[in-house]
């Protein structure tokens, strides 16, 4: 746990290497480690383009994947419509295992939004839910003795700076979609915050100063004018660290337009994670070493 917490101190996540014959250790490290690609009894190095995607995490890098499910689309001018559905077809979603459980968090919005009157975020929550994405995975074809898995994870901490009320609601869903935790900033989503039930005040908090980023994020999702919003992502671009994927929306997107409306790209709240397994090397008496 020391040495995976001083590896994490540094920022840099490109690729770690594990040598160990026990399934404990593996799932051990594999859970803890902030990294984009990992290696389980195997060289580090020559990653095969849609066997093992390659992109770190960090200092390392923010993403898309080359050979990822969503490289191609991130070449695009414009962002394809039904992306989130489209992945959600081919990917393996483990509710039980997604740190977060961005489901029953977003069927709490949905739930809470329907007793608030409010159809358009229960519409939006009830849309989001039929692919949910966070804890994703999918199994990579690859060669004979070697297991090769692909990961969508939640980026941790969302600064979400709305102008409007329908605009935070907006930004809140998204956040619990891709089993992050909303930062709030600016009075909209203060009010936001308040009004929310315990259940759901567990995923937000709110900082104070709506110029101030300073605080620890992730990914920024902001509404407003299009001024604001290059003021703010000189400020997050003066940050040390990792480069911050930052989303913006005209004020007042979410109040008429309903979901089919501008919406944020859930994808880009994502981490992407490859696992390569050399399957080979676990043969042997692998079982009689974890014996005891």
């Amino acid at each position: 746990m020391k040495l995976l917490d001083q590896i994490r101190s540094t920022g840099y996540g490109l690729t770690l290497g594990i040598h160990t014959r026990i399934d404990e250790t593996i799932a051990h490290v594999i859970a803890r480690a902030h990294v984009g690609n990992i290696y389980v009894n195997r060289n580090v190095i020559g990653a095969v383009v849609g066997v093992q995607p390659f992109g770190g995490e960090g200092l390392s890098g923010t993403g898309p994947k080359a050979g990822g499910a969503l490289y191609l689309q991130r070449l695009l001018a414009k962002r394809p419509t039904g992306l989130p559905k489209s992945l959600a077809s081919t990917l393996v979603v483990d509710q039980a295992a997604a740190k977060g459980t961005p489901a029953a968090a977003l069927t709490a919005l949905r739930d809470w939004a329907i007793g608030e009157r409010d159809p358009q975020t229960a519409a939006r929550c009830d849309d989001y839910l039929q692919h949910v994405m966070a804890g994703a995975t999918a199994a990579l074809s690859g060669p004979t003795g070697e297991r090769n898995t692909y990961t969508l994870g939640a980026r941790g901490t969302v600064l979400c700076v709305p102008a409007t009320a329908s605009g935070a609601r907006a930004q809140l869903a998204a956040v619990l979609a891709t089993g992050n935790r909303a930062l709030f900033s600016g009075s909209a989503g203060e009010q936001l915050a308040a009004s929310l039930l315990a259940a759901l005040k567990a995923y937000v908090s709110v900082k104070k100063g709506a110029k101030d980023v300073s605080a620890d994020f992730d990914a920024v999702l902001f509404e407003g004018d299009s001024d604001e919003l290059l003021s703010l992502v000189k400020e997050v671009a003066k940050r040390p660290g990792p480069i911050v994927s930052v989303q913006g929306v005209a004020a007042g997107a979410f109040a008429d337009a309903g979901h089919d409306g501008e919406d944020y790209a859930l994808e880009r709240l994502l981490t992407e994670r490859s696992v390569s397994v050399n399957t080979a090397a676990a043969g042997g008496n692998a079982n009689l070493m974890t014996i005891g």
